[in-house]
């Protein structure tokens, strides 16, 4: 077995140490992983297998990265069930077409060859996307291993959760801007990298619209908001039920245990969108009028 190596980058930017590191890779597939995440004891050979189990025109696998610091406070127990609920949930429908969007460089496995093929990991804010659809253009498929489980820390200060998920909203649009959604060879492709550019709306209309309306609504004006808009919370209580026990299927195949977590659960259903999607938008505004990127 070969020895680990440290290797020093000192340049700033996460792409520029991907790719020193990159360099040094002699083997079929390269892993990526965040110097705050923590690999469950299986992580490792669940995501080997997948990738070698699979075809020959998938390029990646992306793990399933969950909330490690989800009892350092009030801000990381709301993010617990983001992680939980909605983005394991999304990746594993972009799974089912075999085109997850995101191989996070957080923890994800790739084809070595077509890694530096493509350049590696290009000089963006979200060089984990562009990278990943740079692949779908290519005709590669990238899936999903949600038995593959990583543990990261999450943001406890509100100011860095501001920076994390503005950051995350301006590597999407960046990576539009980078590879057209119309340009992907695959409908599915072009159906789910599309669907990002509606979400870019649905943030602007959610930040202009709708809570301005549910304001309006507590003092019984139902300008925007109406009575009958109160259904989409019993609604999403649903939705969330059923994702909740088919994360639980996965986390008892991993002899893990889902922490109670009640408030934190309540916040998220409650407020947690209200807070994303001016974050969003914000992000979104770095990116069009090219504000100076900081790496930190």
């Amino acid at each position: 077995m070969q020895d680990a190596i440290c290797i020093d980058e000192k340049s700033p930017g996460k792409f520029k140490a991907l790719n020193t590191g990159l360099k040094k890779v002699k083997t079929r597939y390269v892993i990526t992983l965040d110097a705050d995440t923590l690999l469950h004891p299986k992580a490792i050979r669940k995501i080997v297998a997948r990738i070698k189990s699979a075809p020959e025109e998938i390029a990646a696998v992306a793990g399933s990265v969950l909330v490690r610091n989800s009892r350092d406070n009030l801000l990381s127990r709301i993010q617990e069930w983001d992680y939980f609920l909605s983005i394991m949930s999304i990746k594993r429908m972009q799974g089912l077409y075999q085109g997850t969007l995101v191989a996070q460089g957080a923890f994800s496995i790739y084809e070595t060859e077509l890694v530096k093929e493509l350049g590696g990991w290009s000089d963006s804010i979200g060089e984990d996307i562009v990278l990943t659809w740079q692949m779908l253009v290519k005709d590669r498929k990238v899936y999903y291993e949600p038995l593959a489980v990583a543990f990261t820390d999450v943001p406890t200060k509100f100011n860095h959760f501001i920076k994390q998920r503005s950051r995350w909203a301006r590597g999407m649009i960046e990576g539009l801007r980078i590879v057209k959604p119309w340009n992907q060879p695959n409908i599915y492709y072009k159906t789910l990298t599309f669907i990002d550019i509606l979400i870019v709306f649905m943030d602007f209309s959610y930040t202009f619209f709708f809570i301005p309306g549910c304001i309006l609504a507590l003092f019984g004006h139902f300008y925007i908001v109406g009575p009958f808009m109160l259904l989409v919370l019993p609604f999403t209580l649903f939705s969330f039920f059923i994702l909740f026990h088919k994360q639980k299927y996965f986390f008892n195949q991993l002899d893990l245990k889902v922490r109670k977590n009640k408030i934190g659960f309540i916040l998220f259903i409650l407020f947690y969108q209200i807070i994303m999607s001016p974050i969003s938008l914000m992000g979104y505004l770095q990116e069009v009028f090219r504000v100076k990127r900081v790496w930190d």
